[in-house]
């Protein structure tokens, strides 16, 4: 197995290069050279796995060998020992609706599913092969706290998040500010999440700063991340179908960079039986007016009421642009160009008429996000995050799809308070973070800036 750029100007790498390269060296994304398909007979196979069984199968047709299995298959018993749930991603049915949880890891968000495989691969890779990784990530809520609890205290690992001041909930804050392992640093930047994005895509694309300070990434732009999540779609599938090929199933997936939505269009590719996949969005509804109208264009960042999902610039849509052109790395990067030069791009024709057969999608508003918080409760008792909330509302016409439920309510307490009156119940991981010593770096939203932090903290680190 290859993996290539989006943009066509990095030589095709193996499985291990992909992960520790995280953004190909042209400014790409890697993606699998050819996608494998997965048969009828070996999807019935798989439907009635447990998830750790299921994830070495989906994992193995990725990695060709480049681990062995036993190895292989260790990494994934050890990544998800820590979550709560015996079935790591339960799908619960209640009142009608069908959830997908998938927030029952050591941070409570989906992100956990992907970053603590993605914490022991790199802890795996390390040491079979030498050296030292340096991770910079960027968070809009989740992906932060997510990433730290994956490699915190590991050898051979610093990790750098940063995050946007006051536009995370005081839960997620603390998750991450918290965490004081001396490999772990906190920064506060004076700006959005799409400021975060851009500096860290800043950094890799420094060819000569990444090479000296052997940079990785744990955001989405990671291919394993993309791996690890397209997981729980087979699962979830397997639970709802019976392992029948024929019974094709929606998924209604929250989404702000378009790596969740993203997991499940490549798991379709694979034969999997998607129906339909419904984006959801908030007021930053960039996603949903390309489903819409065919054009990307990136207007200003709002604060929502569901904060992870405040992104304009949606870094995995390249990974879809790649494939909504067959590959042709030259489209892709001329739409990117338009993007740059216009502050937008758009597909029209067959490619558009492609795009609404791959997608639904709406934008939810606050005022949605809080009617069906409420409207929810009221009808099962069942609380759902302002996240989860849009993914529900996007799907409330198409009673069979499954929804994925992204994050635990109690992360967004303030939210459910004005929502149903009263909190949900902080599961354990969740107790007591406010009470806690804390760390974190303020700086502004310059590249100039994180560099130097960057710089400084492990020139240190070094003597």
């Amino acid at each position: 197995m290859h993996y290539v750029s989006t943009r066509g100007c990095v030589a095709p790498v193996g499985f291990a290069q992909a992960v520790m390269m995280g953004l190909a060296t042209d400014g790409g994304l890697l993606v699998p050279a050819v996608i494998p398909r997965v048969t009828p007979e070996r999807l019935r196979a798989w439907s009635g796995l447990r998830f750790q069984d299921l994830a070495l199968e989906v994992l193995d047709l990725y990695v060709d060998g480049e681990i062995p299995r036993a190895d292989l298959r260790a990494l994934i018993e050890r990544s998800y020992a820590s979550f709560t749930h015996p079935q790591v991603t339960p799908l619960i049915e209640t009142g009608g609706l069908r959830v997908l949880e998938l927030f029952h890891g050591p941070t409570a968000a989906f992100k956990d599913v992907a970053l603590q495989l993605l914490g022991n691969l790199f802890e795996y890779l390390l040491a079979r092969d030498g050296g030292h990784l340096n991770i910079v990530g960027a968070t809009s809520g989740d992906t932060g706290s997510a990433a730290i609890y994956g490699v915190r205290g590991k050898a051979r690992i610093h990790v750098f998040i940063l995050h946007p001041k006051g536009r995370v909930s005081p839960i997620q804050e603390r998750q991450m500010t918290t965490v004081l392992d001396a490999n772990v640093h906190n920064i506060a930047i004076r700006g959005t999440f799409d400021d975060g994005q851009r500096i860290v895509k800043d950094l890799f694309n420094d060819l000569p700063f990444k090479s000296e300070f052997h940079l990785g990434a744990v955001n989405s732009i990671n291919w394993a991340r993309i791996l690890a999540q397209m997981v729980y779609y087979f699962y979830a599938w397997g639970r709802v179908s019976g392992g029948d090929p024929e019974r094709r199933v929606s998924f209604s997936v929250p989404t702000g960079n378009f790596g969740d939505v993203c997991a499940g269009f490549i798991a379709g590719r694979m034969g999997l039986p998607i129906e339909r996949l419904i984006i959801a969005t908030n007021r930053n509804a960039i996603l949903s007016r390309f489903v819409h109208t065919g054009v990307y264009e990136a207007g200003p960042v709002y604060q929502t009421l569901s904060p992870a999902m405040d992104i304009q610039l949606a870094s995995n849509f390249e990974r879809y642009l790649y494939f909504l052109h067959d590959g042709d790395t030259a489209a892709v990067c001329r739409l990117l160009e338009d993007l740059q030069r216009d502050g937008r791009l758009a597909v029209d024709g067959d490619r558009f008429a492609q795009v609404q057969a791959d997608f639904h999608a709406a934008a939810v508003s606050d005022a949605e996000t809080l009617e069906q918080i409420r409207a929810t409760f009221d009808a099962c008792g069942y609380i759902l995050c302002p996240h989860t909330a849009t993914g529900v509302w996007a799907a409330r016409d198409r009673g069979d799809a499954i929804c994925l439920a992204t994050a635990h309510p109690a992360k967004f307490n303030e939210v459910v308070r004005a929502a149903i009156g009263r909190e949900a119940p902080a599961p354990p991981s969740l107790q007591g973070l406010l009470e806690r010593a804390a760390r974190c770096t303020e700086l502004d939203a310059t590249t100039a800036a994180v560099k130097d932090l960057v710089r400084s903290t492990l020139r240190e680190d070094r003597h």
